[in-house]
């Protein structure tokens, strides 16, 4: 084991088994590198790996602390491994995707509000509105992330939007076939959404999954290729043309 995984691994634990709670400041760095036995070198390196996981905070002037270690931001952290799965990959995720998915849109139907209701149809309307690919990409993605809000639960909410970053650098939409995908994918939107309003939380589940199978479907179909161009974009969701 090299200097830095030590202290990767030693900040780690006193970090699990309680030690450092969230909120703490972590030991000066002299103190906690003869404790561990590393470099302060090694040390600076391991803090950087666990700041990158949002696990840590370095704060300027102040020290490094733990986070809040809310789960939906450590949930978050793994768009940095996710987003590097290849096609067949993040199509091995998607089995996951469909039941996490279905969950989410049951909840949603449950916990509706008339407001809820009212900003996923006007997001279906400006969908089938526009014939931009960038817009309708960026209203997608708010589409699923307001049935995700209204599930109530923010780590599943973090979670699913971490695979729809990956799915969104995979452009189908503006291939020769894409304005049929388009309206298919509209009406799926129409279908969920109308299960989500009647609060019939076995249909808006049965409608989630069954979107987030075609979507599978059209990917293994056609295997797009990532566009290189969307990563400063997809995190606010406008990869052009692409599913989510």
């Amino acid at each position: 084991m090299s200097a830095v995984d030590k202290a990767f691994h030693g900040l780690r634990h006193m970090i699990a088994t309680g030690r450092l709670g969230a909120g703490e400041r972590i030991p000066p760095e002299a103190e906690l590198g003869e404790e561990l036995g590393v470099s302060r070198g090694s040390l600076r390196e391991a803090v950087r790996m666990l700041a990158a996981l949002g696990v840590v905070e370095p704060r300027h002037g102040s020290g490094t602390y733990v986070s809040q270690l809310r789960p939906e931001d450590i949930i978050g952290s793994l768009s940095l491994t996710l987003e590097l799965l290849p096609l067949p990959g993040l199509l091995e995720v998607y089995e996951i995707r469909r039941v996490l998915e279905a969950h989410v849109a049951a909840k949603a139907a449950a916990r509706r509000t008339p407001e809820t209701v009212r900003t996923l149809f006007s997001l279906i309307e400006a969908m089938e509105a526009t014939d931009d690919p960038a817009e309708a990409s960026e209203l997608d993605h708010r589409f699923h992330a307001e049935i995700a809000r209204a599930a109530e639960n923010p780590t599943l909410a973090s979670l699913l939007a971490v695979f729809r970053a990956r799915s969104r650098k995979y452009q189908v939409f503006t291939l020769p076939e894409g304005p049929e995908l388009r309206r298919k994918s509209d009406a799926d939107h129409r279908v969920l959404a109308t299960a989500i309003a009647d609060r019939d939380p076995g249909s808006a589940a049965g409608a989630a999954e069954a979107h987030v199978t075609q979507t599978e479907r059209w990917l293994r179909a056609f295997m797009p290729p990532v566009e290189e161009g969307a990563q400063g974009r997809e995190k606010s969701g406008e990869a052009d043309g692409a599913l989510s």
